[in-house]
């Protein structure tokens, strides 16, 4: 980087520049809103979608859209992954840099007529306004102001945008996993917590289904020739939901129980459909060990219990990478007069999935909001400017880092 560029990008300038874009972000903001976009309605995610595509040509990004196979026989939208080659190839110690985003909300078809795009005060409410596309156009912003200055100092600079998230992204973690290996580093661009905090560690998420196996009964006559599969379940929900403090930050849920089908007879089979979520790989291993032994050795003679893992999100864990990463963080932000803190969550994202792949990863980068899935969400707007530029200058700075730590995976 020149002497010149390099005064040009200091953090200062780039609020400066994110602060004159102001107006264009609340306009650009309302329109997104105004499209709904549940992650079941295609169409609309396919818009948001298309306007993403159409700015990040308009700097210089090559786009690619992928259309997903449907989940549980609902169509879904497109994946967006947006690519610029920077001046400063990977062999000569330049970096890779993942930002990413999802363009679906948790609303039903009809909320962005219900309860349009509004300003009361310093706050913006609508449906997605926090969550997510006030921060993957924060994302989309400083990706602009950076072209603008002419900051190429960069391998390659990848805006990742996917239509499933808040379904657990069933589709598209293939794609996100495909697209975050070889990076250097990853930010995530859901909201700041309420208070200003970025997010350094998400737990795991691991769904478990125990079928509970018996034997068939009548229930007035002769019922000690069943064998109770009900029974065996309630014992081993109350074994399960002994599970929970025997390690920190993880819990155990056995949030579903099925069983039979009339009064009259022992039910031969039951259900548990159990969650864990956990901040480390190695507890989510231990639990399920846990749970596979538990469901070994049934309480009820005559009854058997399988376990079967349905779906294993990954911990976004708390590492020296992404501690890193904060540390950088935090010296922009106080350039900009910012002070946050590192939070850590029970909810996943897409963050997780590209935690999985061994990119460090650091979230909660867009502008402050919360109220999340909620007719209260709502943004902060006095906090858009301060987080774009906070965000660029964090790019330039993972840019310029020459730790040898990264090790972008193949």
């Amino acid at each position: 980087m020149t002497a010149t560029l390099g005064r040009q990008l200091q953090p200062r300038t780039l609020h400066s520049r994110a602060n004159a874009r102001h107006s264009e972000y609340l306009a650009d903001l309302s329109a997104l809103v105004a499209i709904d976009s549940g992650s079941y309605n295609p169409d609309g995610i396919n818009r948001v979608a298309a306007w993403f595509e159409a700015r990040l040509q308009r700097i210089g990004f090559t786009t690619e859209r992928t259309a997903l196979p449907g989940h549980r026989g609902r169509a879904l939208g497109d994946v967006l992954v947006a690519r610029k080659q920077g001046s400063l190839p990977a062999a000569a110690g330049g970096r890779r840099i993942l930002l990413a985003g999802h363009m679906d909300t948790v609303f039903e078809d009809g909320t962005a007529a219900a309860r349009p795009f509004e300003l009361a005060g310093s706050l913006a409410h609508g449906p997605g306004v926090s969550d997510d596309k006030g921060g993957l156009l924060a994302g989309l912003t400083a990706l602009e102001i950076l072209e603008e200055a002419g900051f190429h100092q960069y391998a390659e600079l990848v805006l990742l945008a996917t239509p499933d998230e808040e379904i657990g992204s069933p589709s598209s973690s293939e794609i996100t996993r495909r697209t975050a290996r070889g990076m250097h580093y990853a930010l995530a661009l859901e909201c700041a917590r309420e208070n200003g905090d970025v997010v350094i560690a998400r737990k795991g998420v691991a769904d478990f289904l125990i079928t509970v196996n018996g034997r068939a009964a009548h229930a007035g006559i002769e019922p000690e020739r069943g064998a109770h599969a009900a029974l065996a379940a309630a014992h081993l929900t109350l074994a399960l939901q002994a599970l929970n403090g025997r390690w920190d930050d993880a819990t155990v849920n056995v949030g579903v129980v099925r069983a039979g089908t009339r009064a009259n007879i022992v039910p031969p089979q039951a259900e548990l459909h159990v969650e864990v979520r956990a901040a480390t790989a190695a507890t989510v291993q231990r639990i399920s060990s846990a749970i596979h032994e538990l469901a070994s050795r049934t309480e009820v003679p005559g009854t058997t219990a399988d376990v079967q893992q349905l779906d294993l999100c990954p911990p976004m864990e708390d590492t020296p990478a992404s501690r890193r990463m904060f540390q950088l963080a935090c010296a922009e932000g106080h350039k900009l007069g910012l002070r946050f803190g590192a939070a850590a969550t029970g909810g996943v994202g897409d963050a997780n999935t590209i935690a999985g792949t061994g990119v460090p990863v650091l979230d909660g980068l867009g502008p402050v909001g919360g109220a999340d899935h909620t007719p209260e969400e709502w943004l902060d707007t006095d906090s858009i400017a301060p987080r774009i530029a906070l965000l660029a200058s964090l790019v330039i700075a993972l840019a310029d880092d020459r730790n040898p730590d990264p090790a972008p995976q193949p």
